[in-house]
């Protein structure tokens, strides 16, 4: 009888301890288990989830945002960066007439959030050397091939960056790449053509520098010619207007004022020339 009790108490020790192994077996499966479904997608990152027994990328709900997310952890997340990124790019051209030309760029890019699913499925996450870098090259040999050294070099370097942003969003239109801003840093054309350039220019500064003295010249004898044209219209009037009754009038009003004067004097009324009074000062 107590041999029974004793293997009866010894199976239910046996099979407790079994429990007890396989509730703390399960336990850790299940710590690893959401361990390994904990996804932390950081600030300016975006998630794409691969599903392998449930249709590849998932292209039809929104891609993981920024924070913690649970993932089956039999699916794969790719994180990608969509913050505004920059790449630089020394290409080497030709010109209207054939000339090579050296050019450094940059470009401002991100990916389409919304579409970041689709960049990956259908672009693969190598897109900027694959999509991005041939675009702008594509791009920048097609706007620089419709100008002179000339205008590359001096008038026309921000129209150029304008036309070689509007081709490559042009190329890029279906790529889920977004295009924010084509900077061209620097043009380097060869040294003899950089020389006959610069030495145009300055004798363009020349001439236009003359151009601006003549006319100044021009205006400053204008202006001269005007002045004069005043003055001799001025003593034309002046000529026209005076007459011998004003001037006599004049004199005898000047006589009558001198005659009010203290000082003692002698006046003869219509004695001088042409009836003027004439002055005659005693004292003298």
């Amino acid at each position: 009888m107590n041999n029974h009790i004793q293997e009866f108490d010894l199976n239910e020790v046996t099979k407790k301890g079994k429990r007890t192994v396989f509730l703390i077996f399960g336990l850790i499966l299940l710590f690893i288990l959401l361990v390994t479904s904990i996804v932390n997608i950081g600030p300016g990152e975006a998630g794409v989830i691969f599903r392998p027994f449930g249709g590849g990328v998932d292209t039809i709900r929104p891609p993981l945002s920024e924070g913690m997310h649970i993932v089956a952890p039999w699916n794969k997340v790719y994180v990608y960066n969509v913050r505004q990124q920059q790449l630089f790019e020394t290409m080497k051209v030709l010109s209207q007439d054939g000339l090579d030309i050296k050019l450094d760029a940059s470009v401002w890019y991100q990916p389409v959030i919304k579409d970041v699913a689709k960049l990956h499925k259908y672009r693969g996450r190598n897109y900027v050397e694959d999509i991005l870098k041939p675009a702008v090259r594509s791009a920048t040999r097609t706007v620089v091939g419709r100008y002179t050294p000339e205008q590359i070099y001096s008038s026309k370097r921000e129209a150029i960056q304008q036309e070689i942003f509007d081709e490559t969003k042009n190329l890029l239109a279906k790529q889920y790449i977004q295009l924010n801003k084509v900077l061209v840093r620097d043009v380097t054309l060869p040294q003899a053509i950089k020389s006959a350039i610069e030495r145009k220019l300055k004798q363009q500064q020349e001439a236009l520098e003359y151009e601006f003295r003549l006319q100044k010249e021009k205006k400053e004898a204008e202006r001269k010619r005007i002045e004069a044209e005043g003055i001799r219209d001025f003593q034309h009037i002046v000529t026209e207007g005076i007459s011998d009754k004003l001037l006599r009038w004049k004199g005898i009003e000047a006589t009558l004022k001198l005659s009010e004067s203290p000082n003692s004097k002698v006046i003869v009324i219509g004695s001088g020339k042409d009836g003027l009074p004439i002055i005659l000062n005693p004292g003298n």
